[in-house]
């Protein structure tokens, strides 16, 4: 298993980039008065068969070529569930796929969420021909990175290059903070 929420994250938005999803739209809500933690990523792509969606949690069940495994799946769907939570994946041919985790928040099994700068940031800067959409909440205070705002601005400067990758990453890193404060996700 991986040992933080915010890498299983990106495998699973990774995910969404081999199935040719143009947007992914990446959720990360934290609600302690619920005492929960939901993670949904929700994209455009080409969808699951009904027989690949009722398989993708089978470790041994991966559409890939380049391996008979596919432990990325499998992984969030158990992060979730043993901390109490639960987790549903709903998708359709053509239309995409959104994968929602429910994590209980306190509970003393539930990795860190870990490093959402990072994620993100890779995801925006290796992956420049697709759009994502980040919603951050805690509580009752949120922010947003979309891309295609991002684009709007910057025209056919792409996001990998330095000055404006770094930009993102100090939008990240900052609005992250402001948001989390004193919190331990």
């Amino acid at each position: 298993m991986l040992p933080e929420i915010a890498l299983t994250i990106l495998d699973i938005a990774q995910n969404s980039v081999r199935a040719e999803a143009s947007l992914t739209e990446i959720t990360v809500n934290a609600d302690t008065s619920a005492d929960t933690l939901t993670v949904i990523i929700k994209d455009n792509g080409c969808g699951m068969s009904t027989e690949q969606l009722e398989r993708v949690t089978d470790p041994f069940f991966t559409t890939r070529t380049t391996r008979d495994i596919g432990l990325g799946v499998p992984f969030f769907k158990q992060s979730a569930e043993m901390t109490g939570g639960k987790f549903d994946i709903i998708s359709e041919l053509g239309v995409g796929t959104t994968t929602t985790a429910v994590y209980g928040f306190s509970h003393i099994d539930r990795m860190p969420l870990g490093d959402m700068v990072f994620t993100i940031h890779t995801l925006i800067t290796c992956n420049i021909d697709k759009d994502f959409l980040f919603n951050y909440h805690i509580d009752d205070n949120s922010f947003a990175l979309d891309t295609r705002e991002f684009r709007e601005v910057m025209g056919d400067v792409p996001l990998n290059e330095p000055e404006v990758s770094n930009y993102i990453k100090e939008f990240l890193d900052e609005n992250i903070k402001e948001i989390v404060g004193e919190l331990v996700i």
